[in-house]
């Protein structure tokens, strides 16, 4: 059970992509996400995916180097179709130029269809975030297998379908919202099947119906439940939107194709804060309403109060020096791969 420094982590998940066929600049973006997910304290986003990955090159649902299209386009919309890229790096280049436009339009959106897993949605955000404006993603898989339960049934009809908002301030670090619209984000998961620990009530339902908290069960006939427990019916709502402007908006459609392969459909939007008011003011203001949050006295269990990715932040500050923690399932994994690649030195600890 390894704990291994970020930029050498970074550099092994490159090494790999590239071993499996990725160029230099898909290699580096993508393994520079997936190293941020675990440093953000997200490992069911992090290293642990690289072998997926390379499974699905492999198997030929992620086409390195597939051309970037766009199908459609104003001053203020564009509409890509990913080719089976990357999902990193089609979403990456769609964000930044999305904000290009909310630069002189003021509100700009997109959609993105065919494209690979994007991983953290949160990164693309806060991109717009970074950039002084206010960033806004939904994703969702189309026709691909479907796990989460609607609100009162049994039999799974929606993806995990998360959202991500992102504020641009003056904090220590970033203000967003990322979060799935099921109970848990699927990833997580994989990570306690990794790890040989069991989950909490409330995630999952097993192939009868019944709660559960084997985190196994979803791959033998269970299903996840939506956000929200008894109020359940919330996150449902959320995720049906969510569905409608990743899925149906971006031409996937909704339903299960069990012929067919991971395919994040994304809806985002960025508006131009200087649009509204001046960007300054803004800043400072979400900063100070974030503070007078924190001020709050912390009610029994909690030590403080904390804004909207703050222990994000906060976590990324810790494991940059102290390392990441890699379970022995996913070394073992990356320690295969590196062997097949002939790049074993990569991995000396």
């Amino acid at each position: 059970m390894p704990t291994i420094q970020a930029d050498k982590l970074t550099n092994i998940a490159a090494t790999l992509l590239r071993g499996a066929g990725a160029s230099d600049e898909e290699a580096s973006i993508v393994s520079r996400h997936s190293i941020g997910a675990n440093l953000a304290g997200h490992d069911s986003h992090g290293v642990i995916l690289i072998p997926t990955y390379i499974d699905r090159i492999n198997r030929g649902h992620i086409v390195p180097g597939a051309p970037y299209e766009v199908t459609r386009e104003s001053s203020n919309s564009t509409v890509v179709d990913g080719n089976w890229g990357f999902g990193y790096v089609v979403s990456e280049r769609l964000m930044a130029e999305t904000i290009v436009k909310a630069r002189t339009g003021s509100v700009a959106a997109a959609t993105v269809f065919r494209q690979s897993h994007v991983g953290r949605v949160a990164d693309y955000p806060m991109m717009a975030a970074e950039a002084g404006m206010i960033g806004i993603m939904t994703a969702d898989s189309g026709r691909s297998a479907k796990s989460v339960v609607p609100f009162g049934g049994r039999e799974p009809r929606l993806g995990t379908n998360p959202i991500c908002i992102a504020m641009p301030s003056n904090l220590p670090g970033p203000m967003f919202i990322d979060m799935a619209t099921s109970a848990v984000a699927a990833g997580k998961l994989g990570v306690a099947v990794a790890r040989g620990a069991s989950i909490p009530e409330g995630w999952l339902l097993d192939s009868e119906g019944s709660p559960t908290t084997d985190p196994t069960a979803l791959r033998n006939g269970g299903a996840m439940l939506p956000l929200g427990g008894p109020e359940g019916h919330k996150g449902y709502g959320l995720s049906v939107m969510v569905e409608i402007l990743s899925g149906i908006l971006t031409g996937l459609g909704f339903g299960h194709d069990p012929s067919g392969r991971h395919n994040d459909g994304c809806f985002m939007a960025v508006f131009n804060i200087e649009a509204f008011r001046p960007l300054e003011e803004f800043k400072n203001e979400v900063t100070e309403f974030a503070q007078y949050l924190k001020s709050s006295p912390t009610a029994q269990g909690f030590d403080e109060v904390y804004y909207p990715g703050e222990l994000e932040h906060l976590r990324t500050e810790k494991l940059l020096k102290e390392g990441i923690f890699i379970e022995d399932a996913t070394w073992a994994k990356l320690e295969g791969l590196a062997e097949e690649y002939g790049v074993t030195a990569e991995l000396s600890l």
